[in-house]
């Protein structure tokens, strides 16, 4: 009895640490997108929305080859990203906080009474599901595999751009210092335009990685979008790494939680940790803000 108990809580820590991976895949965009420009963009999971419902559209009405789907679901929602900060953030840049806040909760159901109109409220799917993968006693989801690795090497990328690139210095320096990154030749608004971009890329690679496991509707950016932000928040706004630590943190309160209780008792675990960690440490578990 006490081997089997081992057995399946070890399948619940591995579960949870492939949907950890999901989880880093859905919250880096944003955390890159607060920590240069300093917006949040509560709008963000609709940009996953849109990046799902691209890959539906592509594969399932147009018959485009899922692979090739992928990259142009990719490649439009990055284009998206550009347009929402030219037309929609750029304006509010220097606007109070709330008002930022206000004006990307209007993206956000912009976004969702599109989708209403333009493909109803039916629950769609791209058809393909990935079966489960058995090792010994142990089950495990493909599809959260495949998210786990993608996961890694989009953060894996995503640091050797920031670190490694001409750009990507530029990015972090004007994060570090908005005022005086301009004196030196930097080109804020070339930077702006970029992260958000990159942002919109990422949201289009975690929307890949969600049309695998779920149907796809107007209102699935409720489903995770709040999650994503608390996730951000807990590891610290704008902070890459924190993310990434806050985001396995989570889901293993979700799935070793969900071991022991029920999945509902999970999130619930998890909310909880998230509202004492915010009494204990407001600013994140890894803030890079002081």
């Amino acid at each position: 009895m006490d081997q089997i108990f081992d057995i399946f809580f070890l399948e619940a820590v591995l579960n949870g640490l492939l949907l950890g991976g999901l989880l880093a895949l859905l919250s880096l965009g944003l955390n890159l997108i607060f920590g240069v420009i300093d917006v949040v963009w509560i709008c963000y999971a609709e940009l996953i929305m849109v990046g799902m419902y691209a890959i539906w559209w592509l594969h399932s009405v147009q018959g485009v080859p899922l692979w090739a789907a992928f990259l142009m679901a990719v490649a439009f929602v990055a284009a998206l990203g550009a347009l929402m900060h030219q037309f929609v953030i750029r304006p509010v840049l220097n606007a109070e906080p709330i008002n930022q806040l206000l004006v990307t909760g209007g993206v956000l159901f912009l976004l969702q009474a599109v989708a209403t109109v333009l493909f109803g409220v039916e629950f769609r799917n791209i058809g393909v599901r990935l079966p489960g993968v058995n090792i010994g006693e142990m089950s495990f989801s493909l599809s959260r595999m495949i998210a786990f690795a993608v996961a890694a090497v989009a953060i894996a990328a995503t640091y050797l751009f920031l670190n490694r690139t001409y750009m990507g210095t530029a990015i972090r320096a004007i994060s570090q210092d908005r005022t005086i990154m301009p004196l030196m030749g930097v080109n804020p608004g070339r930077v702006y335009l970029l992260t958000s971009a990159m942002g919109g890329a990422l949201a289009g690679l975690a929307a890949c990685q969600l049309v695998l496991q779920y149907d796809v509707h107007p209102a699935i950016g409720l489903s995770f979008g709040p999650l994503t932000f608390l996730i951000c928040v807990l590891g610290g706004l704008g902070n890459l790494v924190g993310g990434f630590v806050a985001a396995f943190v989570f889901a293993q309160f979700i799935s070793v939680g969900g071991f022991f209780l029920q999945l509902e008792w999970g999130y619930v675990i998890a909310f909880v940790f998230f509202i004492m960690t915010m009494f204990w440490k407001p600013e994140g578990l890894l803030s890079k803000r002081r």
